[in-house]
């Protein structure tokens, strides 16, 4: 215990109304924190049932709030979210990018307007329920892998800087999905078989073509092979990512054979979609990328220049096994890799998150895949 209720730290957890931000809470309150519960409202377009169902995970998060005791607040950050978070996705796709928002929203919203609001009510840390751990000091703090390596979220993480670690908590470190379910039906919660949230942050799941068709026009254009065979027509490349199969309304192609079809490329000059045969066709294949956005936890880099190459871990993906890479050169604007292996489907937009050992170092936005020669 850490002291008498009146004296001890105050803690702020944002409480989303899913199993895991309940039971972090409960774990603080165990280890004699001042806690309290913020709920988050980010978006406010719509409330159409089944996509952003906030009333639903309010009701959920004052729940959790009155089986643990603690109060829980409210707050509207859409206007935040909007503008730090929703504006560059929507420029991201208009520049034919496939971004990924959960990054961002964790640096601009979950750790930056919730962690100032935070602040302003008096608390010394915020927590959430990601699974990540944190090593404050000494020197820096310090964003390492969390135990249960299936729900790991170091990569949606890696922009924090560290202002933002050093006032954050993650309680489920060590804890492993099927702990924390036992943990919350021990308590009697009743979000205790919630399933996980899924789809865009704080938006929720849809129809994904449907939704950003409210956003972005179409601007429909052939679909090619390399050499340049007509296969069929796109309705905005904007709509594609690299490696994708599903959704390009490719049939029987004479003389193709029946392997399908994926996205390889983009030609924005012509507004093509380039598309090729076979989920392991060398085009899907890339030995390197550049990048761009390049961002170091630590606020600096892990190695001067003259120490290049350096040699550590990334993954491209969030479940991704970490995969061996060599850091070429770096500059403030970005940075080049090559890969141990080549790598499948490097989609320009998307994150690449930098590792060592057990730490995760930052990482940077893909801006160019290609030979890193």
């Amino acid at each position: 215990m850490i002291g008498s209720r009146e004296t001890c730290p105050r803690v702020i957890v944002g409480l989303s109304g899913g199993v895991d931000s309940a039971v972090a809470a409960h774990l603080l309150l165990e280890q004699g924190y001042a806690v309290e519960g913020l709920f988050m409202k980010n978006w406010e377009e719509d409330d159409e049932p089944g996509y952003c169902a906030v009333a639903a995970d309010l009701a959920d998060a004052q729940a959790a709030a009155e089986t643990l005791g603690i109060r829980l607040r409210t707050v509207n950050f859409a206007a935040e979210y909007w503008d730090r978070v929703f504006e560059t996705f929507l420029a991201e796709y208009r520049a034919l990018r496939t971004p990924n928002p959960d990054v961002l929203c964790n640096s601009e919203i979950k750790f930056r307007a919730f962690l100032d609001h935070g602040l302003d009510l008096g608390a010394n840390w915020i927590a959430t329920g990601h699974y990540a751990r944190v090593g404050h000091g000494p020197g820096r703090s310090r964003l390492r892998l969390a135990r249960d390596a299936g729900k790991d979220q170091t990569y949606f993480l890696h922009r924090l800087s560290q202002a933002q670690l050093n006032r954050s908590l993650f309680p489920l470190a060590d804890l492993t999905k099927a702990a924390v379910r036992d943990i919350a039906r021990g308590l009697g919660l009743a979000n205790a078989e919630k399933k996980d949230s899924t789809g865009i942050c704080f938006i929720g799941e849809r129809r994904f073509g449907e939704f950003l068709a409210r956003w972005l026009p179409e601007d429909p254009g052939p679909i090619e092979t390399p050499a340049g065979q007509l296969l069929g027509e796109h309705r905005g490349l904007a709509w594609y990512t690299i490696g994708q199969r599903s959704g390009l309304g490719i049939g029987g192609v004479h003389g193709a054979g029946e392997a399908p079809w994926f996205v390889a490329a983009k030609d924005a000059a012509r507004n093509t979609l380039i598309v090729v045969q076979g989920a392991e066709h060398p085009r899907l294949y890339t030995d390197g990328l550049r990048g761009e956005q390049l961002h170091w936890i630590a606020g600096t880099p892990p190695v001067t220049q003259a120490q290049l190459p350096f040699h550590c871990l990334y993954r491209l993906r969030h479940r991704q096994a970490l995969q061996r890479c060599t850091l070429l050169e770096y500059d403030n604007a970005g940075c080049r890799l090559r890969f141990a292996q080549p790598q499948r489907a490097v989609a320009p937009g998307q994150s690449l998150v930098l590792y060592h050992g057990d730490e995760c170092l930052g990482g940077t936005l893909i801006e160019t895949p290609g030979s890193a020669a």
